[in-house]
């Protein structure tokens, strides 16, 4: 039966060339427009590591006081070097580290230039889940004694040594000299979640991770946010005072047992500092998951949410003429449909003709919707920047998810012309025939 009712579809659609092509492309407009939306919203608001996100959170204490908040609401949103060290020895959560932006200058043999990275303890690799191409992290006397290591990126492996195993081997950042133990496999992770606070969610991937400790000796500056709520003294000792932040900081708790317990270290931390006379204020932290930090950060762009909201608003308005234009498809049919009434036909199987009718037209709406996502999704490679615009492509998921949006829309826009269709009377339709 099912057949049959495929065949009256195709039949009824060629009759009615023109009309069917209106529907067609209305419905392949508003979903194609939907999806390429849909798909840089879901690009740029995707979990980063989601077999993970739940256990990584990012604390904030308030060092600064109520006058020099990031906002009305939260305190800042890294940290100082006195607190982010102090939380680091007293290692209350299982894995943690503190970490900041860096960018070195590396020496090749032809010329000097100057790459992202990121100085962190060596527990940043197993949190993230980090792996590794060739050897390994460094280990925690490398941590301890500033050593002067470095893990680098599988792409300046490659430029620098050929793509071979460079373990051993030895690289220049900065003039001075550190010894490779580490190549990380192929890891780009977008946003970079690691370190929000301070870095572009979809900038440039870190090439270089050294030693926190080694990159505080050396005096390596930060290259992301910095802030003092007092004068600081002159040169790099006075970034290290309590009055600057600048620090990131992540830990890992498995359990919420775990995250309560981090919460009350975080706060009696904060008293402790208080009653030292350093704080003036009373104790402010938060303490929050990797979620809630990314909607904190926002990482979403606000003009990214309302233009999926404007493309819905546009699939809405598609859908509305689809009934309008099946309405009138169907009244067309009203003697056809008396006829067969007449004949015995039930007002369900009339029903389910005219829904299959409506679903093929959805079918070849979305099978248009997904070429005009493709064009939609190549023009924003243009218009976009690269790191955000390399996100959003028509994979497998995004192809099934537009041909069922088209054919669900579709079907749904026929509800009310199909039961406009089964209600009318076939006693009156034959008589006035």
């Amino acid at each position: 039966m099912f057949k049959y009712y495929l065949q009256l579809a195709a039949r009824s659609l060629q009759r009615n060339a023109v009309l069917t092509a209106l529907m067609v492309m209305a419905m392949g407009f508003g979903v194609a427009s939907s999806m390429t939306t849909y798909s840089l919203f879901r690009a740029v608001s995707g979990d980063p590591i989601p077999w993970k996100s739940s256990k990584l959170f990012f604390p904030q204490i308030d060092a600064s006081g109520p006058l020099h908040r990031r906002d009305a609401d939260e305190p800042n949103d890294v940290l100082t070097y006195v607190d982010a060290v102090a939380l680091m020895q007293d290692h209350r959560a299982r894995l943690q580290t503190a970490l900041y932006p860096i960018k070195p200058t590396v020496t090749t043999s032809k010329r000097q230039r100057a790459i992202p990275g990121h100085a962190v303890y060596r527990e940043f690799f197993p949190m993230l889940d980090i792996a590794f191409s060739y050897g390994a992290g460094w280990s925690a006397a490398e941590d301890e004694h500033h050593a002067m290591v470095a893990v680098i990126s599988k792409g300046l492996n490659q430029r620098l040594f050929g793509g071979t195993n460079s373990v051993g081997k030895t690289i220049q950042l900065n003039a001075r000299t550190y010894t490779v133990v580490g190549v990380l496999a192929d890891w780009h992770p977008r946003p970079k979640f690691y370190d929000l606070a301070n870095v572009e969610a979809f900038g440039a991937d870190d090439q270089v991770f050294i030693p926190f400790t080694t990159a505080i000796d050396q005096q390596m500056a930060t290259a992301g946010g910095f802030g003092c709520s007092a004068p600081p003294r002159p040169g790099f000792a006075g970034t290290l005072t309590t009055t600057c932040y600048w620090i990131g900081y992540m830990v890992e708790l498995d359990s919420a047992q775990e995250v309560e317990a981090y919460r009350a270290y975080l706060d009696h931390y904060a008293r402790d500092q208080q009653s030292a006379g350093r704080f003036g204020w009373p104790p402010d932290n938060r303490l929050h998951d990797l979620q809630a930090w990314m909607t904190y950060e926002k990482v979403v762009p606000p003009p990214t949410k309302v233009s999926l909201v404007v493309a819905l608003c546009l699939l809405l308005v598609c859908m509305v003429n689809t009934v309008g234009l099946l309405l009138a498809k169907f009244m067309t049919r009203y003697s056809d449909i008396a006829v067969r009434r007449a004949m015995g036909a039930s007002r369900r199987a009339i029903a389910v003709q005219y829904c299959i009718e409506s679903g093929v037209i959805g079918l070849v709406g979305g099978l248009l919707a997904l070429a005009l996502t493709w064009l939609g999704l190549s023009a924003m490679r243009h218009v976009l920047p690269t790191q955000i615009a390399i996100l959003a492509h028509l994979d497998f998921s995004l192809l099934w998810q537009t041909l069922c949006l088209a054919i669900t829309a579709t079907v749904i826009a026929g509800l009310y012309p199909v039961w406009r269709a089964t209600h009318a009377s076939p006693f009156l339709q034959l008589k006035e025939d």
